[in-house]
């Protein structure tokens, strides 16, 4: 469910992603965001307005017969001289041979390259078969004809397969851009098949490899879970569960850092629901202290309403262990759990989560640059997450999505 009541931080960042995205629109923006598009034109206008804006056969090189190797057997004049020149016709029919084999192969090379691939063979055979014998061709390139005649016979239908492809790659570029170039094979054939194409995802991994769209791989890690051994024994209540049967009882959180240009940093910190791994909370600041943490918090209580009998997850870090955080989730009626110390896979969902924030977002960069476009980039990011981005974990369905075919589901039940 989307929250209600948007604080002066989610206003101004929304106005700021508005007005720094080329060509974008108030629909396009307000989807991404999971917000009413009149009430992000409102905003727009509203700060504009405090702004004073005004609105505007043998192989090849090997002779069948040495013909030099054979004796003359007549002492006959004339016959050793018509054996001779029989002997010469048939070694200068030999050199054409070879020549011409060499020609062959040496038009052949720029079809092959490093590989010599069955397609590329029958291909040269068939542009060269004005020049050339297909018989001759396929003997020196060790071709069947048959095969060579088959291969042509299915040229009308390996076109139609081509032309079928170009067009799917066509759609599956629009995508793949949409996505900020993010979306691998997997998501692109499940928004491909949720806009009513039928196609299978092999065919789409094939496709993306010959046209080189690829989704954007992970970057390393740098840790910034640093236990408090002052902190007070959580146990684990999750025991690398990461799955709930209902939205609101069960959530993790983690922090990661975003790397600035000159080698500083910012602080994410997360707060995931297990249902439907909606980011219902999240927190930007130049710090690792307790705050930080603790307005993610605040922000998913904002959005769900309440946390009262929920359980949220973390790792040990000074953070999630401190005095004042345990207060804050008393406050709030959540039941804390904790993973072992060290331990990566206690908390892998919110590690994977950060993994694919940084991969999509950084797209190979070594840094975001400034603060302001780092902020902006990843507020981008986590609202078009729960809005738009297909997750795997919901059978490629938005986290909003999800929940919201989850609570239509129940409404059918119960009448």
């Amino acid at each position: 469910m989307a929250m209600k009541d948007y604080s002066d931080e989610f206003r101004a960042d929304a106005v700021a992603l508005y007005e720094s995205t080329p060509g974008a629109t108030y629909k396009d923006i307000a989807a991404d965001l999971g917000i009413n598009r009149a009430t992000l034109r409102e905003w727009v206008l509203r700060d504009r307005d405090r702004r004073g804006i005004v609105p505007a056969g043998s192989r090849p090189g090997q002779p069948t017969t040495p013909a030099a190797s054979r004796p003359l057997v007549t002492d006959d004049p004339e016959d050793r001289i018509r054996q001779l020149e029989a002997r010469v016709a048939e070694l200068e029919a030999s050199e054409r041979k070879l020549a011409t084999e060499r020609d062959i192969l040496r038009k052949a090379a720029k079809y092959f390259g490093r590989r010599d691939e069955l397609v590329s063979r029958f291909q040269f055979v068939h542009d060269h078969r004005n020049t050339y014998e297909v018989k001759r061709l396929c003997q020196v390139l060790d071709l069947n004809r048959s095969s060579y005649y088959k291969w042509l016979a299915g040229a009308d239908a390996r076109a139609a397969r081509r032309r079928a492809d170009q067009a799917l790659a066509q759609e599956i570029s629009a995508i793949h851009a949409g996505s900020g170039g993010a979306y691998g094979s997997p998501r692109v054939t499940a928004e491909l098949r949720e806009s009513g194409r039928q196609v299978n995802h092999k065919r789409v991994a094939r496709v993306m490899r010959a046209h080189s769209i690829a989704g954007i791989r992970l970057r390393r890690r740098v840790r910034t879970t640093i236990a408090d051994p002052a902190a007070q024994q959580v146990p684990d209540l999750f025991r690398r569960d990461f799955t709930a049967t209902e939205p609101g009882g069960k959530y993790m959180g983690d922090i990661t850092y975003l790397p600035l240009a000159g080698g500083q940093f910012l602080y994410l910190a997360t707060v995931l629901d297990c249902f439907s791994r909606k980011v219902v909370g999240w927190s930007i600041a130049d710090h690792m202290r307790t705050t930080l943490v603790a307005d993610a918090l605040h922000m998913a209580a904002a959005t769900r309403g309440s946390l009262d009998g929920a359980v949220f997850h973390s790792d040990h870090g000074a953070q999630y262990g401190s005095r004042a955080y345990a207060d804050l989730c008393s406050d709030l009626g959540i039941t804390q759990s904790m993973g072992a110390v060290g331990t990566s896979a206690d908390n892998a969902a919110c590690e994977s989560f950060h993994a694919s924030l940084k991969r999509e977002t950084l797209q190979g960069a070594r840094d975001y640059g400034n603060p302001a476009t780092c902020r902006k980039t990843v507020f981008a990011w986590l609202t078009r997450y729960n809005t738009r981005r297909r997750h795997s974990t919901n059978g490629y369905l938005s986290p909003d999505e999800y929940e919201r075919r989850h609570h239509t589901a129940k409404l059918t039940l119960a009448a």
